[in-house]
């Protein structure tokens, strides 16, 4: 009975919601998230939302989302003598209702093979379905589809579904591989997705030739037996010309390159220097001695450090640029900031979130400059913690620009020139070490999560092919300045939680519990302790695990899968924390030259500084705030997509210059299929099982091995490994290896190919 009695609330409630005038139709996952409904109780959500369909109170939308059947309705019906009419409609919606389920209709995103098979991914679901070639109806890349289950999940199978409609083409456009002939042409597309190549009518083809990589615009998405159809509508440069294939791959994720003429003519009125009219009202803090440190190539400087120690307390100003001083709201450098999001950084050239001239120029924190800046001035204690702090609108002028490479070699007592060059400074930079220190120890003894990957830097000749690849090294320098940006960022968003102001914080959420638990359970079966309190496991929790496997051979492989079951840090509106970071309170603040939630940010505080956030003011952040939030998020992985995909091609070219020779590697990663090994530096390949042709090799799941059944050599994570390199594929952006001792050739298995 009480079942019963909590469906009929649960009905009544989720009823209510969409019959609300502010509802917009939604899916069963954006529901929950409304709702706050945690991942383990939405089963119930599906169930109330199956027993209302069945009522014929609502109904499911082409796009899978649920709206209501308003009461309304059914009453205007009944007093105009209707009913029997209303009972038929009733009848025929619950008939639908049960069709739908019964016939398992679901709305996602289909993704292609070039095998001819795919994938479909369902938003709120974590396993994607498979559908063969022949129930593909056709589904072009990305494409919105409808389908319908045929098999259900089977041990060792996913479900599998088949294509009843096409709902919507989200790729409009392709970049690839010009091949033109007398009278038609094809692009070929770089994305291997692309199943098809794109044929281009002569009429089409803007003087394209053979090997121009070019961007296609799709006119006919085709059959299963017709390619799509399109036409050229630029050329990008020929394929080997210097830039190209950066290019190629960034407008394939299509970034914006060049800034619209209104935008540049904007940029082009602002003054490139201040007068004494600019620091009214701002604390003047010229005198203070404080310095820029960054890396030797950088040209955006938007942050700046000062420090001083008073008894027990040290006084740290982080001191970030004005550029909302410059940048005004729905103004078109606004817009066009706010539509790129962020800067991108590729291998060989920068996509500025701003125009060079504010970027490079008046934003920039130049030293022997006057610059606009909102400063962080904090109080710290000998523990770390900041017991008190004043956010400002100030006026600075940095002392010295100095690099990561130049403060390390101070504070490491490596290049008594540059010390002695900067002699004034030293002490400044050994009280920051100092801070530093302190600090992170804190950040540290509280569960901060430490994922200490190696990053790689790729440097590139005069004709941009890549000559050296080594891993970049975080040093003392590094760590100071990253320690007081987290410090910072972290003082304000503090300060704005408190002032119920609305705001956009930066927040990582827990990680789903089963995901995380999995991944326990495969370290427990190494031998490896691992505790978990509670259900939901603690930043130290996983803090300590990675204590645990700290220069063991299974690290590098461990570390990877704990870090991939985390969830991805986002922009919100709510201040739920960031897990990683173990931190309550935590937005971005330091970089308003190069991200947009910064610069949407240092608005909000301005106002408030300057006592004019009003109940009006608010009330247009809570509007605006939530999609800023969104859209940096999505362009954010844009970026970190598009700037990993050209390091991995440049790893890709470097390593087709070494065919047949040997490297040392550690092996970093065992499957079913083979084992990958990364060499120093931090360049990736795959050893394929079906090429170690000396004997038959079985794969322990529980341990991560593959083993020989007649040889009993064994291959595991950890194990260093010398390596001969097979092949490199520029157009995949993948390293295939062999250990340097398999008697398999290297040219057999290339005829092969």
């Amino acid at each position: 009975m009480k079942k019963n009695y909590n469906l009929k609330k649960r009905k009544k409630m989720l009823y209510d919601v969409m019959c609300c005038k502010e509802y917009t139709p939604m899916r069963a996952k954006d529901m929950a998230v409304l709702l706050q409904i945690p991942a383990g109780k939405r089963e119930e959500l599906h169930k109330t939302l199956d027993a209302l369909l069945e009522e014929g109170k609502i109904t499911v939308n082409k796009r899978g989302r649920y709206e209501a059947v308003r009461e309304e309705k059914r009453k205007d019906a009944k007093k105009s003598g209707k009913k029997e009419r209303i009972g038929e409609k009733r009848e025929k919606k619950e008939k639908r209702g049960k069709n739908k389920r019964e016939e398992a209709y679901l709305t996602g995103t289909f993704i292609s093979n070039p095998k001819g098979f795919g994938f479909v991914e369902i938003e709120d679901e974590e396993t994607d379905i498979y559908i063969p070639e022949e129930n593909t109806c056709g589904a072009f890349y990305k494409d919105l589809v409808q389908i319908q289950i045929v098999k259900e999940e089977r041990e060792g199978h996913r479900r599998e579904g088949k294509v009843v409609k096409i709902l919507e083409h989200t790729v409009t456009s392709v970049v690839g591989t010009v091949e033109k002939s007398d009278s038609f042409g094809f692009l070929i597309p770089d994305n291997r997705k692309i199943t098809k190549d794109i044929f281009i009518p002569i009429e089409c083809m803007k003087n394209a030739v053979t090997g121009d990589k070019a961007i296609a615009q799709i006119k006919k998405y085709g059959s299963s037996k017709r390619n799509p159809e399109g036409k050229i509508i630029e050329i990008l440069g020929h394929e080997g010309e210097k830039g190209v294939d950066v290019l190629s791959v960034a407008k394939s994720y299509e970034l914006p390159m060049e800034f619209p003429e209104k935008v540049m003519n904007q940029a082009e009125k602002i003054k490139t220097e201040l007068n004494e009219g600019d620091f009214f009202g701002r604390m003047d803090l010229r005198d203070w001695t404080m310095v820029t440190i960054d890396g030797e190539d950088a040209k955006d400087l938007d942050d700046a450090v000062s420090l001083t120690k008073e008894g027990e307390f040290y006084r740290l100003g982080v001191h970030i640029a004005d550029v909302s001083n410059y940048v005004q709201y729905n103004s078109a450098l606004d817009r066009e900031a706010l539509k790129r999001g962020t800067s991108v950084y590729l291998v060989d050239r920068v996509i500025p979130m701003l125009p060079k001239k504010l970027s490079n120029g008046i934003c920039s924190l130049n030293a022997g400059e006057d610059r606009l800046a909102l400063s962080c001035l904090m109080d710290i204690d000998k523990k770390g913690n900041v017991v008190g702090h004043k956010i400002a609108e100030t006026v600075i002028h940095v002392t010295e620009r100095m690099t990561y490479t130049n403060v390390n070699k101070i504070l490491t007592h490596a290049d008594e020139a540059v010390t002695k060059k900067y002699q004034e400074l030293v002490p400044m930079f050994f009280l920051m070490k100092e801070l530093s220190e302190i600090v992170r120890k804190n950040r540290k003894k509280r569960g901060a999560i430490d994922f200490d990957f190696p990053e790689s830097k790729v440097i590139l000749d005069e004709n941009g092919k890549p000559v050296d690849i080594y891993e970049y090294e975080h040093n003392s320098a590094t760590d100071l300045i990253e320690d007081f940006m987290l410090l910072a960022n972290e003082t304000v968003a503090e300060e704005y939680y408190f002032n119920e102001i609305p705001f956009v914080y930066r927040t990582h959420e827990e990680p789903d519990s089963e995901k995380i638990e999995s991944v326990f359970s495969m370290i427990r079966a190494g031998k490896i302790k691992v505790k978990k309190a509670k259900e939901n496991v603690s930043p130290k929790e996983i803090q300590q695990v990675l204590k645990e496997i700290e220069g063991l051979e299974c690290e590098p492989f461990f570390a990877r899968l704990l870090l991939r079951s985390m969830k991805q840090a986002k922009y919100t509106t709510d201040c739920i924390g960031h897990f990683g970071l173990a931190a309550r309170y935590y937005c971005h603040f330091t970089s308003p030259i190069r991200r947009y939630p910064d610069l949407q940010i240092h608005r909000i505080i301005k106002e408030n500084l300057r006592s004019r956030m009003t109940k009006e003011k608010k009330q247009h952040y809570k509007e605006i705030l939530p999609d800023v939030a969104s859209r940096s998020s999505m362009l954010e992985r844009r970026a970190e997509e598009v700037e990993r995909e050209t390091v991995k091609m440049k790893k890709a070219e470097y390593m087709m210059a070494h065919i047949g020779e040997e490297f040392e590697g550690i092996i970093s990663g065992v499957t079913e299929w083979g084992f990958y090994v990364e060499l120093s530096n931090t360049i990736e390949g795959l050893v394929h099982v079906n090429l170690l042709t000396d004997d038959y090799y079985e794969y322990d799941r529980e341990h991560y091995t593959l083993t020989g059944e007649d040889t009993g050599k064994v291959y595991k994570m950890g194990q260093k490994i010398r390596v001969k390199v097979l092949r490199a594929d520029l157009a995949t952006r993948t390293v295939d290896f062999l250990p340097a001792k398999e008697k398999t050739a290297v040219f057999s298995y290339l005829d092969e190919e």
